[in-house]
């Protein structure tokens, strides 16, 4: 099993920046991928950014996230960071860690075992 547990969100106005962790735990050592998602209310969970747990291999949804969006992990802490600059309102949602043991389908969340809680981000205009 791995737990995973979320923080850093919270209300931003637009254009501001947060930080956002995801602490692992468990057999942590099992784990190839992480990858962070967000939900916005009424939609469905969509990927934001992916990483290799071991070689530091880095994905983004599209373009304009990566632009603005960094993805990172600190194996020695067991955790991922999810950077964001230039916040828009836009981004406004909930926003969830997932490991999988594997790497195939990472964009997916039906390919994730292990979900963390959530933390709210909420971006106002």
């Amino acid at each position: 099993q791995v737990q995973l547990v979320e923080s850093g969100g919270g209300l931003v106005q637009a254009g501001g920046s947060l930080r956002l962790s995801c602490a692992a735990s468990g057999r942590t050592g099992s784990v190839y991928t992480m990858s962070w998602f967000r939900q916005a209310a009424g939609k469905e969970r969509e990927f934001v950014a992916a990483i290799t747990w071991s070689g530091g291999s880095t994905d983004y949804a599209e373009s304009s996230l990566k632009g603005r969006f960094t993805i990172a992990r600190d194996k020695t802490n067991n955790t991922m960071y999810l950077q964001m600059h230039g916040l828009k309102p836009e981004d406004t949602a909930v926003y969830y860690c997932a490991a999988m043991l594997g790497g195939s389908k990472y964009y997916t969340s039906a390919s994730y075992v292990y979900w963390g809680q959530g933390t709210q981000v909420t971006v106002s205009s």
